[in-house]
């Protein structure tokens, strides 16, 4: 990663208030050439509840400085009720977030400082807002660049996969409850930094709690899902994610239905921005938004609009790990999408594997013991640890496997496989999870996409029905999209398990699925000359904020004279045999401090389930210095709804 001089020098408001019509303001830090208010420039907008000041800090001062210096203004404004800004935040992707971000960018097309044109860009809940706020049409906004996002809340977040509940979830509720409780800086708010603070304190609802209330895909979240009309997007879109993070689906859908000029950018990165992301190869992912920029919010032609519409990382086969620096491969391009150049490759599930003919499948029985999953990683890796799928062998042996002989060529795949199984449930609520498999000639097992149907959601996840023991059912279950190589000389293997844990949260009995035959469909895609791509620049960036490690989970950041310090602890636990044995528990302390001003947040959080319900505690507690300011606890009963 290359630091670099821009062309033009730049400046920084540290902190300035965006006034809102109903008095509210919103706290923003600004990136300009030093000059745009005589030669005024596009604005880029990044629009977060992670706290400009403290919390998106480092990864701010490596973008948004080297877009101010290539002739924008890089934006970074807190959602209402986080960081510096007024008010309170309800919800994730709430109805009056997108509507504070319509006056936002009408208020930076107005600055004297702005060209009038207006770019959204984010990563996550940046891309999410993105999205939605692209749907809102605003007159300024003329581009959005949407990473690591979803265009459907439901079946692609955090929460549920296939309808069943993602504990992956349950982690991301533990971190926004504590990070929602952070007060804003007094340096840049003054006294009034401490009733803003207990007003936040006492007003935060128990995220975890609303979501789990919705459990099938309801009113609630198909607000802010765009798939619900992508023609309501009408500016320009650049989708972009990686093959190791939890939101690379959207991509190719996105590409698919959108109508206006679209692009897609798939490596093999976790959730993290690519010209930083873990595992590599990294790319220059400043550069290439530049020419987007440049065509959209500058109308200048930079060849942009004459490249395939998607790039993709063709993942070549690795050793199974956790974790990744870098993952082998090459790039190939589609001019569209979907592709006529791939076609599906059907292989039956018969008594002798996976084969390309039809053959007999006596009846199968799966029940599996309920800590199959234990070599999952997480739902969405971040790349930085230990969080990926690691050797598959022992789930595997503990799951119905059916794979193909030795391949005599390589085969490559690049998007969804599809599997079809006609089954039989022996109880009313069963999950099924399939995991797809590059089989090496040592038995390492490397996982290169899995898939999760709660088969009440056979039929959709708006309306599920209970399984009816005995009778036969024809479901579907897509696998996460992917690009992989399968060498020859390897095995392509699926494996079937009725649990899959930690990643989703057991039925509630244990159930037996018996299946009867069924078809896998690979996304073949030849190899062709075309893929022979100029290779992406390498990755540039502005330069990283100093911060100093003080002892192990406190960093200073240097600028700011303040001190962050996070120590947290996660457990899932299950008993093999008892699926209502399952709990999730988190602590987690926050702190802040420069000087004499300090602060301290505990939250701690704590899922049990019975046949019918989830249980939910929650404990939050706050400290200014000595002094205990908060304490609020809760103790819910949510029912549970075919999940």
């Amino acid at each position: 990663m290359i630091v670099t001089s821009f062309p033009r020098a730049v400046r920084v408001i540290e902190h300035t208030s965006i006034p809102l019509k109903d008095g509210t303001k919103l706290a923003a830090r600004i990136w300009l050439p030093d000059d745009a208010e005589q030669n005024p420039v596009p604005a880029i907008l990044e629009y977060l509840p992670y706290r400009k000041r403290d919390g998106t800090n480092d990864r701010d001062a490596l973008t948004h400085p080297y877009l101010a210096g290539h002739g924008y203004a890089g934006v970074r404004v807190d959602i209402r009720g986080s960081g510096e800004s007024d008010g309170l935040l309800s919800d994730e992707y709430a109805l009056q977030e997108q509507d504070d971000g319509l006056e936002i960018i009408a208020w930076l097309a107005a600055q004297p400082w702005c060209s009038g044109a207006v770019g959204m860009m984010g990563i996550s809940w940046g891309g999410f807002n993105g999205l939605q706020v692209a749907a809102r049409r605003p007159p300024a906004l003329k581009a959005i660049v949407t990473i690591c996002s979803t265009d459907d809340r439901y079946s692609d977040d955090v929460h549920y996969m296939g309808g069943a509940k993602l504990n992956a979830g349950f982690g991301w509720a533990a971190f926004f409850f504590g990070a929602m409780c952070h007060p804003p800086d007094p340096v840049l708010v003054g006294d009034r930094w401490r009733a803003m603070w207990l007003e936040r304190l006492e007003s935060v609802p128990l995220f975890l709690e609303i979501w789990m209330r919705h459990q099938r895909r309801d009113a609630y979240w198909q607000h802010g899902s765009v798939c619900e009309d992508y023609a309501a997007i009408q500016c320009p879109v650049y989708a972009v994610g990686g093959w190791t993070d939890g939101y690379t689906n959207a991509i190719p859908r996105l590409l698919e239905r959108l109508a206006v000029p679209r692009k897609g950018l798939i490596g093999p990165w976790a959730h993290a921005y690519p010209h930083f992301a873990l595992p590599g190869p990294q790319v220059g992912f400043l550069q290439d938004m530049l020419r987007w920029w440049d065509r959209w919010l500058k109308g200048l032609d930079t060849g942009m609009t004459d490249e395939p519409m998607l790039r993709a990382w063709m993942t070549d086969s690795a050793k199974p790990a956790t974790h990744h620096e870098t993952l082998p491969g090459r790039w190939v391009a589609e001019p569209s999408w979907p592709s006529p150049g791939i076609t599906p490759l059907c292989l039956f599930l018969t008594d002798g594997g996976l084969s390309s003919q039809g053959a007999p499948l006596a009846a199968r029985a799966v029940c599996s013991p309920l800590t199959v999953g234990k070599h999952a990683g997480s739902w969405c890796p971040f790349g930085r640890g230990a969080d990926q799928a690691g050797d598959q062998r022992e789930d595997d042996e503990r799951s119905l496997v059916f794979e193909t002989a030795v391949l005599d060529e390589a085969i490559e795949t690049l998007g969804a496989a599809v599997l079809t199984v006609d089954v039989a449930s022996d109880r009313p609520i069963a999950n099924l999870a399939v995991r797809l498999c590059d089989v090496h000639p040592s038995g390492e097992s490397l996982r290169v996409s899995f898939g999760v149907l709660n088969l009440t959601h056979r039929d959709g996840h708006e309306t599920p029905a209970p399984m009816v023991a005995g009778q036969r059912y024809q479901v579907r279950i897509q696998f996460n999209d992917a690009g992989v190589v399968f060498p020859a000389g390897h095995r392509i293997r699926i494996a079937l398990s009725t649990a899959y844990w930690p990643m989703i949260w057991p039925a509630p009995e244990k159930a037996t699925v018996t299946i009867f035959g069924g078809t896998l469909d690979l996304p073949v895609r030849p190899p062709r000359a075309a893929d022979a791509l100029p290779p992406l620049p390498g990755p540039e960036t502005a330069t990283p904020e100093e911060a100093t490690t003080i002892r192990p989970g406190v960093v200073r950041i240097d600028r700011l004279g303040l001190e962050l310090g996070t120590e947290g602890k996660f457990a899932f636990d299950i008993k093999d045999d008892d699926p209502l044995s399952a709990t999730a528990e988190m602590r987690r302390v926050e702190t802040k401090q420069r000087g004499a001003w300090q602060v301290r947040i505990e939250t701690q959080m704590h899922l049990s389930c019975t046949r019918d319900a989830f249980l939910l505690r929650a404990t939050l507690r706050a400290w200014e210095g000595t002094s205990e300011v908060c304490h609020r606890e809760w103790d819910r009963s949510i029912p549970r709804d075919f999940v």
